[in-house]
């Protein structure tokens, strides 16, 4: 036990306050305030390896509130991770290792990046799925290859979020009692009081949502944060919160006031913070009793790594084949394996929706790569990704692996990034594509963190027909293509369906597969090789440089197809590229995308039932659209598709205006 907890207090205040000030931005509120606590979890009740942050049976920390890095990053200096005097001194600035919220890979000891308020509750969620799912399957008595908590700290903020209320639902309905959240309720927020606009009584929320609730009262009393978390790891049929008391801006000329949230201090508030506490060394310097705690820590976190190797080895000698599985699943081995099955591109060739391609195509995945994790919110069978034979994840049964998700589009995405950021599983979520909308942040941090989740979105188009322009998605495709990071793909049909689930399986970040609800058209022209370069010629000309180009995706592939041959007949030469993903399309050469898209051919015309935004790169302004001016109105699909020109004829119209 370690038992300078007043002068590590004192300390993680002082730096966090003191890379505010040079940084002349930052967020010294919390991290004056909660400090105690942070300091009683890092030095006494987390297990971790500062010598190898990435050490699988560590407890994960998510700070959900990551306005308060700074406070992180003191400890983590403290506790003798890689983060220097002079990281701490470079707070927030360009390239440095303390970014202003934090980043994965930035910064040794950062479990998640976080700072949209109520993601890292929902991440912290999807991490303990993750330790339920893979401690139900592999443990064995006394050899528990996978035994860890997730500890997740928030604020106000967080408990106001939308998606904090979603997750802590599931976690709740799950029995996730490995997850233990601490509340800060410190009752300000950048306005002002909390009273302004949250007045609910959150322990009940909670506790109608499942969750053992433990009020500590004052952040200060250490014995009794000392007993809730004992108490919350005691109970492992429910996830626990535990409500603490602090007092913003502790310490200083702001406490308790909104101006000590989101602004330095300034040099004379933080003078006068330093002399309420005594404190005398120079900025970024660390005293002599409490130095020693970086030893301790990475003394401590040797032995319980060491200690983990050798029941490693037990558990190898005794169970070989469940060894071996482990592994497997950790190191995601079946991927390879799946995307090398030869049955993969043998896809169903009748007119079918691509989303029923996706459904069988998802069926042989699952085989080689048995820990894929999927679900949907609420619409599993109409996005078709429910696997026969695969069990749901319940707390009575916790080692199913595809989800009921409910109406939360939000937090399913969020539970996925932490599932993925856990490692193990391989996270897959579904929803119709119009509620992307819903869960858009969640993939913007997937992007982000580079997590290799795959995002699946059904009923892509104005081909959702009787449900009307509230279930049409017409701009969300030029949305979702717009996120850095993000590999969007819209198959015409089963190869390149196939090569989507690929290319998802392959990729350094996550991937969307947009399908459709309608049958379509069967062209047998498709490649393998083409659908996984992005964008190829499906259907080529006569010419060397064609006299038009019809460029489209998805659905409307096979009205481009059609075209061909009634252009033909007035004499015009027209080449058909398949373009599913457009930023796969991007990283080809550029030999390659002039082959596809010769420079010299100036007639370009793009067919898709979306919005056009993303396509100007490559019509150019000789070029022509086919696509979405408005939401769509409610009628079958296959007259929508006429109404609004989604048709071989007014393609060929249109081409010809092109030519002429």
């Amino acid at each position: 036990m370690y038992k300078n907890l007043e002068g590590l207090t004192k300390t993680i205040r002082i730096l966090s306050a003191d890379q505010i000030e040079k940084a002349n931005s930052g967020h010294p509120g919390t991290p004056l305030g909660v400090a105690p606590l942070v300091a009683e979890l890092f030095a006494n009740q987390i297990n971790v390896n500062p010598n190898n942050p990435s050490f699988f049976n560590r407890d994960r920390f998510v700070l959900s509130c990551g306005h308060a890095s700074s406070m992180l990053y003191s400890i983590l200096h403290l506790c003798g991770y890689k983060v220097s005097k002079e990281d701490l001194s470079n707070f927030r600035q360009l390239h440095s290792k303390t970014p202003g919220h934090p980043e994965i890979g930035v910064t040794a000891g950062v479990d998640c990046s976080t700072g949209p308020l109520g993601q890292g509750i929902a991440n912290a969620v999807g991490f303990a799925v993750a330790e339920k799912i893979l401690s139900n399957k592999f443990n064995k008595g006394d050899l528990k290859v996978v035994d860890h908590y997730t500890y997740a700290l928030c604020g106000d903020g967080c408990m106001m979020e939308g998606i904090e209320n979603e997750a802590a639902s599931l976690a709740g309905t799950w029995e996730l009692g490995k997850l233990i959240l601490f509340y800060d309720s410190n009752r300000i927020t950048i306005e002002g009081s909390t009273d302004l606009a949250f007045t609910e009584d959150v322990a009940k929320r909670h506790e109608a949502l499942g969750w053992q609730v433990i009020k500590v009262g004052s952040v200060d009393n250490i014995d009794k944060i000392r007993k809730a978390i004992k108490k919350a790891k005691a109970n492992e049929k429910q996830p626990s919160l535990i409500i603490v008391e602090s007092h913003i801006g502790f310490g200083s000329s702001k406490v308790d006031s909104a101006s000590s949230h989101g602004a330095p201090l300034g040099a004379e508030a933080l003078q006068g913070l330093k002399d309420n506490l005594g404190w005398t060394l120079p900025p970024f310097e660390v005293p002599e009793d409490v130095k020693d705690l970086a030893k301790i820590m990475k003394r401590k976190g040797k032995k319980l790594e060491a200690q983990y190797n050798d029941m490693l080895k037990a558990y190898e000698a005794k169970y070989p084949q469940e060894y071996k599985e482990f592994l497997s699943w950790v190191h995601n081995d079946g991927k390879q394996v799946a995307i090398n099955d030869p049955e993969l591109f043998n896809v169903n060739p009748n007119s079918i929706a691509t989303r029923n391609h996706c459904g069988e195509i998802l069926a042989k995945l699952d085989k080689d790569m048995p820990n894929i994790a999927i679900g949907s919110a609420d619409l599993g069978g109409s996005n078709c990704t429910v696997i026969k034979g695969k069990e749901y994840f319940s707390a009575q049964n916790p080692t199913g692996l595809e989800f009921h998700y409910g109406v939360r589009e939000h937090a399913m995405g969020a539970i996925c990034n932490g599932m993925a950021l856990h490692g193990g599983l391989v996270p897959m979520c579904a929803t119709f594509f119009v509620f992307s909308d819903y869960m858009k942040y969640s993939i913007r941090m997937s992007a982000m963190m580079k997590l290799p989740v795959t995002y699946i979105f059904s009923h892509d188009s104005i081909g959702v027909g009787e449900d009307g322009p509230t279930h049409q998605p017409v701009e969300q495709l030029v949305s979702i293509r717009s996120i850095p990071g993000l590999d969007v793909y819209r198959p015409c049909d089963g190869v390149e369906t196939a090569a989507a689930f690929v290319h998802a399986m392959q990729a350094n970040g996550p991937t969307a597969i947009i399908t459709t609800r309608q049958k379509l058209l069967v062209h047998n022209k498709s490649t393998k090789e083409g659908a996984l370069k992005g964008g190829y010629i499906l259907i080529d000309s006569e010419k060397k440089v064609p006299d038009v180009i019809l460029m489209a995706s998805g659905s409307e592939v096979g009205p481009c197809v059609q075209a061909v041959d009634i252009l033909k007949e007035s004499g015009i030469d027209a080449r058909v590229v398949s373009m599913p993903s457009m930023e796969v399309f991007d990283k080809q050469s550029k030999e390659y995308q002039e082959q596809v898209l010769p420079k010299a051919c100036r007639a370009r015309l793009v067919v898709e039932a979306a919005t056009a935004k993303e396509w100007g790169k490559y019509v150019g302004l000789d070029g022509d659209y086919i696509c979405m001016q408005d939401f769509g109105t409610s009628a079958p699909f296959s007259k929508l598709f006429d109404y609004y020109g989604f048709t071989a004829q007014n393609v060929a119209e249109k081409a010809k205006a092109l030519v002429k």
